[in-house]
């Protein structure tokens, strides 16, 4: 297929039509009469669309990137959207405009914030199915077919809407040439290079051979290719990492963990208060009816109390509804799919993530968020911390209600150890990119997949 020509006018098209949402705005609040004439004026148009303007060149590539979850687009907008209510409030006041109420303002911009959400990932899903559809796509080149190269176009080619098409793997070690799309060694990159129209290279080899390097940086310059390097930090070690300046020497330094800082922590407790208070305080409708059921179901009390990890492996006692019959294995041993422990309507409750409900008491104490990693037994963490390497890591933050391993499938009994791999693969992910909108988005998803029933919930 062709490659499309048109890839450079996508930012300024989504940016066009930016601006027709924010006058659109403005023009219906001017119709509907909202707010103090002082708002409806051109020296104000003006200054909103200036500010805008500036705000969105200050962010000018979130859509260049070709990988950008929905978490992410919503977390940037609010950041351009910060940036120019910031710049909008100076230049009113560097204008001398007429004072304006706050209510109006505060709708403008809260209700231009959802639009510019909404456009931005529904123009996103529009330009991945442009590119799925063969236009608009990036030919690359990877240097190296060891793991890390690998890895690099698995990412690459996990969603066709990402518009890459791989051109070929170049490696001078011998096993490259069973690799698929190989296409030669080092040696042949500059040709190869100069009779196809390349647009990104991709250098994964070890960066001991300066000169390899240097050579292969010269080829992208001089054949106007876009050229990166990938380090090989390894899967193993994935944590995030940001590039730093020693002088003139390039240093990657471990970055930290988002939910260290202040200002974090602090949007994170004030939103599990607000949300398991609103929770526990409509939760007699939902709990009245699931005690008595529990009740009716076998002989025990309703609520099932056990022992499990917490923040920076303190123990504390989770609440549960009770969901099997009282015995001696509930602390030791996983519940599975068959498992005749379970009662009735433990099963329903399982499937539902209703069991769960009680841990809004644990949020609201402090011992829990909404959303983390899903706290294991004592015996789990005691058992897999000596089999799994960094498994403690998932104990950086607190434990959750939900969390993203849970969402995309890591839930439930683990019956072989890479399925507690992965599951701390994705917590450790988690703690290292947590960001608000990525806890909405979690929450959103475990809301869905509560209606769709889980298959992994048992």
């Amino acid at each position: 297929m062709k490659k499309g020509r048109y890839g450079r006018f996508v930012k300024f098209a989504i940016t066009c039509v930016d601006f027709v949402l924010l006058n659109t705005l403005f023009l219906v609040m001017f119709l509907t009469k909202f707010g103090t004439p002082g708002l409806y004026n051109l020296k104000v148009l003006v200054i909103l669309n200036i500010s805008y303007l500036i705000a969105i060149l200050l962010n000018n590539d979130i859509h260049e990137r070709r990988i950008v979850y929905a978490d992410k687009i919503a977390l940037i907008a609010l950041r351009v959207l910060a940036t120019d209510i910031a710049l909008f409030l100076a230049f009113l006041w560097v204008a001398d405009t007429p004072e304006i109420d706050t209510l109006p303002i505060v709708f403008y911009f809260s209700t231009f914030y959802i639009l510019l959400s909404v456009w931005w990932l529904a123009s996103r899903q529009a330009v991945k199915l442009y590119r799925a559809h063969g236009f608009n796509f990036k030919r690359v080149i990877i240097i190296g077919s060891g793991k890390t190269g690998i890895e690099l176009l698995e990412e690459m080619l996990t969603d066709a809407g990402y518009g890459y098409r791989l051109m070929g793997f170049f490696d001078d070690k011998k096993y490259a040439k069973s690799v698929k799309d190989y296409k030669g060694t080092i040696n042949d990159v500059e040709q190869f290079v100069k009779e196809n129209p390349i647009d990104e290279m991709y250098c994964t080899i070890a960066d001991d051979d300066q000169n390899i390097i240097e050579r292969l940086i010269n080829i992208a310059e001089c054949n106007a290719v876009d050229f990166y390097f990938v380090p090989q930090l390894g899967s193993k070690l994935i944590r995030r990492f940001e590039l730093n300046e020693i002088g003139n020497v390039p240093a990657l330094s471990v970055r930290p963990n988002p939910l260290n800082r202040t200002i974090n922590k602090l949007i994170k407790r004030v939103f599990d208060i607000l949300f398991s208070l609103t929770f526990l305080i409509i939760s007699p409708v939902i709990f009245i009816p699931v005690a008595i059921a529990i009740k009716m179901s076998s002989p025990g009390p309703v609520f099932f109390k056990q022992r499990r990890t917490g923040y920076r492996g303190k123990e504390f006692v989770c609440y549960k509804f009770r969901t099997m019959k009282v015995n001696n294995d509930s602390d030791n041993k996983q519940a599975s799919k068959n498992d005749p422990r379970k009662t009735k309507i433990g099963n329903i409750l399982r499937k539902t993530n209703i069991d769960e409900l009680p841990q809004f008491y644990n949020v609201l104490k402090g011992e829990m968020s909404i959303v983390g990693p899903r706290p294991h037994m004592v015996k789990q963490t005691e058992d897999y911390s000596a089999l799994i390497d960094k498994y403690m890591l998932r104990h950086i933050i607190k434990p959750g209600i939900t969390g993203w391993a849970q969402v995309n499938g890591f839930r439930g009994e683990t019956k072989e150890l890479w399925q507690m791999q992965k599951r701390v693969e994705y917590d450790v992910w988690y703690a290292e990119n947590w960001n608000f909108m990525l806890d909405i988005k979690i929450i959103i998803k475990t809301i869905i997949n509560a209606i769709r029933g889980d298959k992994n919930a048992f």
